[in-house]
């Protein structure tokens, strides 16, 4: 293909076949000359190569776009799991200061903790939700316990006077961190599937609907303290 179109050339082609349209392929240039001949002739040119040259910058910048979307997608992932090993450290903290007063209390807040740590290697892509199962009482059951409840009650400092009110302050504490926790994966699965983070979001709710029910345990024993 010639790379330089001549006045001479366009002359020659003109001789053969006049016309009133010249297209210049994609890496063809005119000489000077060749550009006043076509001006004199008054005939128009088109240029191939500039809307490609306009589409392979509007694909760079597409790319370019994308990595950039996923790079920041991958940021808020790494702070999600952060905020996540935080939380973990919290529920064995919390299980460590419980564990002398009361042995099964601990034993399930490390049972839950460990639900959080399965939700953490799902965010990094290490694995996938693991059920949590539902022992009903009177306010949660199987059919509202992956949905977002409200308090059983309102914790105050008239909990703190109580046995276990140390306890109840601890898991309450767990329970609001959760919470705060359920706005951040929002903002990280925003231009994501939504499924993925449905699920995720049933099983936080779960472990949150759980801490109430162990909170209610502390409160009023085995007798459930929701308001129905």
């Amino acid at each position: 293909m010639i790379k330089f179109i001549t006045e001479e050339y366009l002359r020659d082609l003109y001789r053969k076949e006049p016309f009133n349209t010249y297209k210049l392929q994609q890496g063809q240039r005119l000489t000077p000359g060749a550009a006043q001949y076509l001006s004199d002739k008054r005939i128009k040119i088109t240029d191939d190569s500039k809307p490609k040259e306009k589409n392979q910058t509007k694909a760079v910048k597409a790319v370019e776009s994308i990595k950039k979307e996923e790079n920041s997608n991958l940021i808020l992932k790494k702070k999600l799991c952060c905020k996540l090993k935080s939380i973990e450290a919290a529920f064995l903290v919390t299980s460590s200061e419980i564990l002398k007063g009361d042995i099964v209390l601990a034993q399930n807040i490390i049972t839950l903790g460990r639900k959080i740590s399965n939700i953490r290697n799902v965010v990094s892509g290490m694995g996938t939700l693991e059920p949590i199962y539902c022992k009903e009482c009177t306010g949660i059951n199987s059919l509202n316990f992956t949905t977002e409840l409200q308090d059983c009650f309102e914790i105050t400092e008239f909990h703190m006077q109580l046995e276990k009110g140390t306890a109840i302050l601890k898991l309450h504490t767990l329970r609001c961190a959760l919470r705060e926790l359920q706005f951040e994966i929002m903002d990280t699965y925003q231009n994501d599937d939504d499924s993925l983070k449905n699920k995720i979001d049933e099983n936080l709710n779960s472990i949150i609907n759980s801490l109430s029910q162990l909170i209610c345990s502390a409160v009023g024993g085995k007798e459930c303290q929701r308001k129905i």
